[in-house]
C-alpha cells in the first residue's frame, strides 16, 4: 500500500495554488491539487479556484518545494529587532514630497 501512494506522489505530485482576486492585493493560498506537471497543474487550478472569474493571476507551486519557519521558533522569525537599530529608517530625513513615513 505505501509502493501504491509513493508511486501516485512521484506521478501526480501535489501542488499549492495561490490566487490574486484584483490587481494591486497579493496572492492567498486557495488549496491544493494533484497534477503530472506544472501546465496541468495551472489548468486545473484555473478551473477549480477560479470558475466564478473570482481571480486575476494564478500561482501553483510544488508542495514539496515549499518551506515555512515552526510555530514553535517564533520569536527567532518574529520578534521585533530592536537591538538593530540600522533595520530602522528612522536615521534619515524622508525625501521631500514623501507623506505617511
Amino acid at each position: 500500500m505505501a509502493q501504491e501512494v509513493d508511486a501516485v506522489e512521484e506521478e501526480w505530485p501535489l501542488w499549492e495554488v495561490f490566487v490574486r482576486p484584483r490587481r494591486g492585493v497579493g496572492h492567498t493560498h486557495a488549496g491544493s491539487l494533484r497534477a503530472p506537471d506544472a501546465a496541468l497543474a495551472l489548468h486545473s487550478a484555473r478551473d477549480l479556484y477560479t470558475r466564478r472569474e473570482e481571480g486575476v493571476s494564478l500561482w501553483v507551486v510544488p508542495s514539496r518545494s515549499m518551506t515555512s519557519s515552526d510555530p514553535e521558533h517564533k520569536d527567532a522569525y518574529f520578534a521585533p529587532a530592536a537591538d538593530k537599530q540600522y533595520r530602522h529608517a528612522s536615521f534619515f530625513p524622508p525625501p521631500e514630497g514623501v507623506e505617511g513615513l
